[in-house]
């Protein structure tokens, strides 16, 4: 009966004490494509998965970047590769109401037309 009660207590303890998974958060916009995240004491340069900006477009692609993901804004990346120890992930932004605020960021690009997909994606 007290290892039961002792197995009980431990498994509330761990379930109160869990920490939840924190979010990176975005420290600069780069570019069009590249943007500089951090995750507690490391930073990250991370690429838009599946998304290239024509030459006419990069500045237009960084500003929009720049009004979608202010400073400090929180982010899940899902990482689809490496590039030269660029890590290539959909980005989506968190904790908004909005769907459409939600969404891939790489095709919300697209979507406003500031950006092509890449082949085979």
């Amino acid at each position: 009966m007290r290892s039961w009660w002792v197995a009980a207590v431990m498994a509330v303890v761990l379930l109160l004490g869990a920490a939840g998974a924190q979010a990176a958060e975005v420290l600069q916009v780069r570019s069009g494509t590249l943007l500089q995240v951090g995750d507690h004491n490391r930073t990250y340069t991370v690429e838009l998965a599946c998304v290239a900006v024509p030459d006419g477009s990069e500045q237009a692609a960084t500003d929009w970047l720049r009004a979608a993901l202010p400073r400090r804004t929180k982010v899940n990346l899902r990482p689809v590769g490496n590039d030269g120890g660029t890590l290539v992930a959909r980005v989506q932004r968190l904790g908004t109401a909005d769907a459409a605020s939600a969404a891939d960021l790489g095709a919300a690009l697209i979507a406003a037309g500031l950006a092509e997909s890449k082949p085979n994606c």
